[in-house]
């Protein structure tokens, strides 16, 4: 994903000289393309990631159009302040791009997972928190996250993540794409686990259900309208996210449904991290396994689920 980051951002920078993006201290090869087509627009702001978050503030607030990119952990929490005062009280529209989020960088251990930022940057006045499933969406959510007039933050993996979509759809932030048909199960899955959730999906229409897979590429604002028609027509639904279930895209359809009525109606799942760190080093395949997020283990509890057992948290 991070390399079709890079040569969309070429392609934006070319027809759009507002254009201009930061770094924090990483991808200088990744952005030379960059730096050789749209010179003078490139600034490597170093190890000082709250720095570079007012840097860009202030870019935005006279008339340039920044977007920010370095790994997730660093250009979320670490400088969490200075994207909620300076970004999101002035409305500057930044594009704040968190790369390797989730369980990416597993082999690096949890200084380097980002299990919190959507929950944390969805609170935000504000704030589009968008997820993309695949480098298609994430091609799509950029162009559209600069022209729109606001921040938006955009988390995607590291590289070799599978093409979901073949052909480009009909994108728009804040609408829910239909990825698989469906209307017994359905599976409301944020960023690069849609793999792993097609997957489950497939061993449980082996099993004689009707799964839906919808890619809820953007956390906030939510598709309310499409989440009304999901909680009408399936009996089991379930969310899916490389993130901790406390706070995420499980608690924004929660907080979502919960006042409607619709918890009382449909039963509803949650697949994410636990509430603890992780401190074993493995990939980040592993990493999905030791918190449930394996196909195998999610296509079970749904089967579980379906049989009768009501309403429960897997992860």
């Amino acid at each position: 994903m991070r390399n079709a980051f890079a040569e969309e951002m070429v392609k934006l920078g070319e027809a759009d000289p507002r254009v201009v993006l930061l770094s924090g201290d990483i991808g200088n090869k990744l952005f030379d393309p960059f730096k050789e087509r749209c010179p003078g627009r490139f600034f490597n702001c170093g190890i000082a990631e709250a720095n570079m978050m007012g840097v860009a503030a202030g870019m935005a607030m006279s008339g340039l159009r920044p977007v920010v990119y370095t790994i997730t952990p660093f250009t979320t929490t670490r400088c969490f302040e200075q994207i909620r005062v300076d970004v999101c009280y002035h409305h500057a529209p930044v594009i704040i791009v968190g790369t390797g989020s989730g369980l990416s960088y597993a082999e690096l251990g949890p200084t380097h997972h980002s299990c919190e930022d959507l929950a944390i940057l969805r609170t935000l006045p504000g704030m589009t928190v968008f997820a993309p499933c695949d480098k298609v969406e994430l091609r799509l959510g950029l162009a559209a996250g600069l022209r729109q007039d606001g921040p938006l933050y955009m988390r995607i993996g590291k590289k070799g993540e599978p093409v979901i979509h073949k052909e480009a759809p009909d994108f728009a932030l804040g609408k829910m794409l239909t990825v698989r048909p469906g209307d017994e199960i359905c599976l409301l899955v944020a960023g690069t686990i849609m793999a792993p959730a097609l997957e489950a999906a497939e061993r449980l229409a082996a099993a004689g259900r009707s799964v839906r897979v919808e890619s809820v590429h953007t956390v906030k604002p939510l598709d309310e309208a499409r989440l009304a028609e999901i909680f009408q027509r399936c009996r089991l639904v379930a969310a899916i996210e490389e993130h901790g279930r406390i706070g995420g895209l499980a608690g924004a359809v929660a907080e979502w449904a919960a006042p409607r009525g619709a918890l009382a109606r449909t039963r509803f799942l949650s697949f994410g991290v636990e509430d603890r760190f992780m401190k074993d080093v493995g990939s980040q395949d592993y990493a999905r396994a030791q918190f449930g997020l394996s196909a195998e283990v999610m296509a079970d509890a749904l089967a579980e689920a379906w049989a009768g057992n009501g309403i429960r948290a897997v992860g």
